[in-house]
């Protein structure tokens, strides 16, 4: 697995289970299982907590010059003509 793609990977699954455990300790709920393993404890306890301290224009930056298909934009949408659909 390339550099980015296993970057992109760990960060995604850190900070979704970290929005999971917030969402659970907001509503009551039960939160899911704790980090296994000295790397998943990084990820979620350290990675993730800084993550969403950053601001986002820098957290937007970073991504940005990461490479990979969120650099890709939407394409430009073609104009028709009022009545010509």
């Amino acid at each position: 697995m390339p550099f980015f793609r296993w970057l992109r990977s760990n960060s995604e699954h850190a900070l979704l289970r970290d929005a999971q455990r917030r969402v659970a300790a907001k509503y009551d709920a039960n939160p899911p299982a704790g980090p296994h393993g000295l790397a998943d404890r990084w990820w979620r306890q350290v990675f993730a907590p800084v993550y969403r301290f950053l601001p986002w224009g820098l957290r937007r930056a970073t991504m940005q010059a990461m490479p990979g298909s969120h650099r890709m934009g939407w394409p430009k949408p073609e104009y028709l003509p009022p009545g010509d659909h």
